[in-house]
């Protein structure tokens, strides 16, 4: 099997629980994405507009820091990006981790989070922040989502 890496950002741990079942499932290793300043309950306050989530959501050229990095992204051939949706598409951060590395050659599988939303335009955000990746289409998952079903959606690409 190639080298697979399931990282992964989580507002309130929801996310954090899939991603940790997608690695279980496919032997990834795992990767928290962590903002250098954690959020608050009162940043991610989406009814707010001047909430940090909001301001960051509204200014697409915002990239929140990331407390730490992947190793050694070459040794991986395949990434799965996991975060809730945000405002119908992916957190600022995750702009900041797709920029963060070379993606060329590698597949890059979005997963998210969300009582409902779907991923809205990630997959094409994504795919321009690495222009030599491949980025799927990706899929939204409910907490409860079990391992055999993160294990099947995932075996496309393993």
């Amino acid at each position: 099997m190639s080298h697979v890496l399931a990282a992964y950002f989580s507002a309130s741990g929801v996310t954090a629980k899939v991603a940790e079942r997608l690695a279980k499932e496919t032997g990834a290793d795992l990767f928290e994405i962590e903002p250098e300043v954690p959020y608050t309950d009162a940043d991610l306050d989406w009814m707010d507009k001047k909430s940090r989530s909001s301001v960051e959501m509204n200014d697409r050229g915002c990239r929140p820091a990331i407390r730490s990095k992947v190793s050694d992204m070459s040794r991986y051939e395949v990434v799965f990006v996991g975060f809730p949706v945000w405002w119908y598409r992916e957190p600022s951060i995750i702009d900041t981790f797709m920029e963060s590395y070379d993606f060329s050659g590698k597949t890059v599988i979005p997963f998210a989070t969300s009582g409902g939303s779907p991923l809205g335009s990630s997959r094409e955000n994504m795919q321009a922040l690495a222009p030599g990746a491949k980025v799927a289409e990706g899929r939204r998952f409910g907490a409860g989502t079990s391992g055999g079903v993160l294990a099947d959606w995932a075996s496309e690409w393993l």
